[in-house]
């Protein structure tokens, strides 16, 4: 592991409110190009490690690396990073090519391709049909297809997910899990994915982070975490919330 190059390394982060600790210094490395889970129920401080790293939240102690360079205090729009959210947070007065568009056209770097660029994106997520539809007349799959196209837009080498999919039906969800993995795999992009699903980041990841009350119990791969789960806690929460999962579904097949 020590001869993989880390995309991110995360030393000692710590987040506290008032007199709780929502994150109990946490360190962790994000190894180049990989799809890393962060898997845990609501309120056990991985959606604030994700808020932390792109810069919407300070940390009360800790430093984020990335590439060599601590960027722990740079702007959002310094940290080559991109988020895609639970909600979309589309412009809903804008069209799919106008909302992919947006931030390339407020760039220098992308201003002059903006269009080019995002009818490229939004053909690549099997959107451009609907290229001048508002966000309102596509379904809950295709806004989250634009989200995803337009954090792309400007091509930067780490994404952020924020339970993108907890609002999509099932067969959206199957669908959405096999073109972000293709995108990755195009793109080369590292990606960070936030999920209280456990199906969904045994699918979808290289490795997971198994979190609980601000703190880490796991980090593995999905092979491992289910060969050696490192305490209780990850046997109950993962493993045995899978396997309940298995048998419902078995028991569904048979009836």
């Amino acid at each position: 592991m020590e001869n993989l190059k880390y995309k991110l390394e995360i030393e000692n982060l710590h987040k506290q409110y008032d007199e709780k600790n929502v994150l109990r210094n946490i360190s962790f490395n994000v190894i180049n190009g990989e799809f890393l889970s962060l898997l845990g129920p609501s309120g056990c401080g991985k959606t604030t490690i994700l808020r932390i790293l792109i810069g919407l939240l300070e940390p009360t102690g800790g430093k984020i690396i990335k590439d060599g360079t601590d960027i722990t205090n740079l702007h959002p729009s310094q940290r080559g990073m991109g988020i895609v959210f639970q909600n979309y947070a589309l412009f809903e007065n804008m069209t799919v090519l106008k909302n992919v568009e947006y931030a390339l056209k407020l760039n220098k770097n992308f201003k002059d391709k903006s269009s080019e660029i995002a009818n490229e994106l939004i053909e690549m997520v099997g959107l451009k049909e609907h290229a001048n539809k508002k966000p309102y007349s596509l379904s809950g799959g295709q806004q989250q297809r634009v989200a995803i196209a337009r954090t792309l837009a400007l091509k930067p080498d780490v994404i952020l997910f924020d339970e993108p999919m907890s609002a999509l039906d099932v067969e959206t969800r199957l669908v959405l899990r096999k073109e972000i993995k293709e995108i990755q795999k195009k793109f080369g992009t590292t990606m960070i994915y936030i999920t209280h699903d456990q199906e969904e980041a045994f699918a979808m990841s290289d490795r997971i982070m198994v979190m609980g009350e601000g703190s880490i119990h796991q980090l593995d791969t999905p092979e491992n975490i289910i060969k050696n789960p490192a305490d209780e806690y990850v046997q109950s929460f993962v493993i045995d919330n899978i396997q309940a999962k298995i048998d419902s579904l078995i028991k569904y097949v048979r009836s």
